[in-house]
């Protein structure tokens, strides 16, 4: 047993991460752990339960796959900037090798493979390409834009190759932008067109393709009605069949049955999840598993098992299978249970009702609040082991974690909300639903504090000036204030999201970024404000900071800045520890 507060075992505690296999050796898992400190690969041999570490990269490491021989495959990237190449080491061990020798280190944009080939989207000079690989053979470009593009399916990974080989998708922006994207297939040997599917004004995302060799059916999530849905897209006959699912919120293909007899499919509503079964044919659905709380990556194991990770505010990251057995079990002690989320529903100034997560401490209210902001903004609240709000809770803080317009989750209309009233639209639901908890009793009114990362730092810099009144004290991490000098330094698939939110580059459309910009109200500032940001962030670069720092501080407002080396993430556990410990000082001194 160790004598470290709750909070802090919460961060230190070995996590356990979605594993990967191959078909052939699907006993032989990959998956990501923070066990040796940081975010790393590890292999883990259900036959002998043995764990042994795999890479070492000194940023860590986000995502894994295992090959269909049997290699394990991740993302090196030495700086933090997202920007590397492929590694593949056999499962046994070994010197780490690049898997494609002759393309250069890009901005990933997605990866497949079967058998031997190898599909990977790149992004290098601001030119996305799609590119295949077979073994003895150059790698070939079979498709280049100069707007955002990418093989299949960027998270969880899927819907490049098809289980032959033959056909790779893409998906692209030729007929809209990086919101609102359309697929095309292409023959993987010839690189001519197999068919095209656009949803013109509409998004569509490529699930993954039939197991069954010869089975062009693709699954794809479509946003024709007011939820996304699954579809299925057949290349060899050209037909598009939009599955009705009879179920509130949104349902995404996840995998297919080993037969091609039906879906997977996870079902998300108002920041939970379950997993079901739908019949491709008949349409009939029937539920695999519903933990009461968050799923997130799940699949299909080659004998029909389905396997998956889920969390709630309660209970950290577990991997099941859908009897409920636990299939992954850490080898390390866990961590302290965390206080549990109830969900409450909020009317906007509009009359849309807004979902938040609640979570308060012993005792009576009114609470010094902490009012959470998530990133993205295309992400949601979910009902999730959090060590961070469960850090505030142990400290005596009431925290608000609200799904703002622009949140995934709420359909497609509630998604694209702030397009055209970029941070305006965010702010007036957070603040409808912290005047609805201060109202209620919940919410002491005079110690409310900010805490959000990424986009949550962003609105954070931009409430911060623009209701400089409300905050105690702020909270931004690796946020952009200055939004034009972010734009021009960001990786271009960024500023390929500002020109769809604002309709143009800040050249081209310059009041509109004025107007959301946290530099036009930095001289309001007025609640002291700590900033963690990242040297190497390509999203919420450097320079996209400091001026926004400088102007504040003009302002005389106080301004605490501390960089961390690596990109948009630290995926160190002791960083992480250290930037929470420096949040609850930093509240506590104004509190």
């Amino acid at each position: 047993m160790t004598s470290e507060p709750g909070w802090t075992r919460r961060f230190t505690a070995t996590a356990i991460g979605f594993p990967s296999w191959s078909s052939a050796a699907p006993d032989r898992l990959a998956l990501i752990s923070n066990r040796s400190g940081s975010s790393q690969v590890w292999a883990h041999d259900l036959a002998d339960a043995s764990w042994r570490q795999v890479s070492d990269e000194p940023v860590g490491v986000e995502s894994v796959h295992v090959l269909p021989d049997g290699r394990i495959c991740w993302w090196r990237d030495a700086t933090g900037g997202e920007r590397g190449h492929a590694l593949a080491v056999p499962f046994e061990g070994g010197e780490p090798a690049t898997l494609v020798r002759d393309l250069p280190d890009g901005w990933p944009m997605g990866i497949s493979f079967v058998g031997d080939r190898i599909a990977l989207g790149l992004e290098a000079g601001g030119i996305y390409g799609v590119y295949v690989a077979d073994p003895g053979a150059p790698a070939r470009k079979l498709y280049e834009l100069k707007g955002p593009a990418g093989v299949g399916r960027m998270w969880p990974d899927g819907g490049g190759l098809s289980s032959d080989g033959r056909l790779v998708c893409v998906r692209h922006t030729e007929h809209g932008d990086i919101l609102h994207e359309a697929l095309r297939v292409l023959d993987a040997d010839s690189g001519e067109t197999v068919g095209d599917l656009v949803d013109e004004g509409r998004n569509l995302d490529p699930g993954t393709w039939s197991p069954v060799p010869g089975d062009h059916r693709l699954a794809v999530t479509s946003e024709l009605g007011e939820f996304e849905r699954p579809a299925i897209w057949d290349l060899d006959t050209g037909e598009r069949r939009d599955l009705a699912v009879d179920l509130p919120g949104g349902v995404f293909p996840v995998d297919w049955w080993p037969d091609g007899s039906a879906l997977l499919v996870r079902h998300e509503h108002h920041g939970r999840a379950q997993l079901h079964r739908l019949d491709v044919a008949g349409g009939a659905l029937s539920m695999v598993a519903d933990p009461g709380g968050n799923i997130g990556e799940a699949a299909v194991r080659p004998d029909g098992e389905v396997w998956y990770e889920t969390s709630d505010s309660v209970r950290p990251n577990r991997v099941l299978a859908d009897a409920g057995r636990e299939v992954l079990t850490s080898p390390d002690e866990p961590p302290p249970a965390g206080r549990a989320y109830r969900s409450v529903f909020t009317p906007n100034p509009h009359g849309e009702e807004i979902q938040s997560f609640l979570v308060t401490p012993e005792g009576a209210g009114p609470f010094p609040t902490v009012l959470s902001v998530h990133g993205g903004p295309e992400w949601h609240e979910r009902d999730a082991f959090d060590p961070e709000v469960q850090a505030f809770v142990d400290e005596g803080y009431a925290v608000l974690l609200v799904n703002y317009r622009g949140s995934t989750g709420y359909g497609s209309r509630f998604r694209l909300a702030l397009i055209g009233d970029v941070c305006f639209t965010e702010t007036e639901d957070l603040l409808a639903c912290l005047d609805a908890q201060i109202a209620a009793g919940v919410v002491d009114p005079e110690r409310v504090f900010w805490h959000g990362w990424s986009w949550g730092g962003c609105l954070a810099c931009f409430n911060a000036g623009m209701h400089p009144d409300r905050w105690r004290a702020i909270f931004a991490g690796i946020p952009a204030g200055d939004f034009v000098a972010a734009h021009w330094a960001s990786a271009p698939e960024l500023q390929a999201w500002d020109d769809a939110v604002y309709g143009g580059s800040p050249t081209e459309v310059p009041e509109s970024y004025a107007r959301s910009d946290p530099m036009t109200t930095a001289a309001n500032v007025t609640a002291p404000v700590l900033i963690i940001a990242g040297r190497n962030d390509p999203r919420c670069p450097p320079e996209g900071v400091d001026p926004w720092v400088d102007a504040v501080r003009a302002a005389g407002a106080i301004v605490e800045v501390d960089y961390y080396p690596e990109g948009h993430h630290t995926n160190a556990v002791a960083a992480q520890v250290d930037h929470q410990r420096r949040i609850l000082e930093f509240f506590a001194r104004y509190r």
